[in-house]
């Protein structure tokens, strides 16, 4: 099941559910997907985490800082988004580590077992790895649904993940 953060022209955001990235694709194309608010056909994607339905009990949420991080050089610290937000240099540090902490390192197989798990081949579980644009480019066309991720290099590495 692929779950898709959705949106119209109108700024109705919606939430979809489908088979496969390539099944939205078509039925989008069809006019199979439309707006529950107004009924628009034309419908984008919106920029979403994913979602790992494993089975598992859900983790608990990290504790965050309300503290401000002031960057070297900067005049005052970072203002956060909303009042008692974090700041984003720490909400991205938090968000890989979670990453890294719900996802098997699988290195530079990384194309070929996540194919593997994609067909079914292979136990359907969180991956991340190592792979070139190609790569990615033809897991994408083969409707698997792959993120990369830019670890920073206090987190592990300073080459992009997926």
């Amino acid at each position: 099941m692929w779950v898709a953060e959705l949106a119209c022209p109108h700024g109705h955001g919606f939430e979809g559910w489908f088979a496969s990235r390539a099944d939205f694709d078509q039925q989008r194309e069809r006019g199979l997907v439309s707006c529950p608010q107004c009924g628009s056909h034309h419908i984008e994607r919106r920029l979403s985490a994913p979602r790992l339905n494993l089975g598992a009990p859900q983790p608990e949420a990290p504790t965050t800082s309300t503290t401000p991080v002031r960057s070297a050089g900067a005049a005052s610290p970072a203002a956060p988004s909303a009042p008692g937000a974090p700041a984003l240099p720490q909400l991205l540090r938090e968000m890989v580590a979670s990453v890294l902490a719900a996802t098997e390192d699988v290195g530079r197989q990384f194309a070929d077992e996540a194919r593997r798990i994609h067909h079914g081949d292979a136990p359907a579980r969180a991956i991340r790895g190592q792979a070139d644009a190609e790569q990615l480019e033809a897991l994408r066309d083969e409707g698997v649904e792959v993120w990369s991720l830019p670890l920073p290099v206090e987190l592990g590495s300073d080459e992009p993940r997926h």
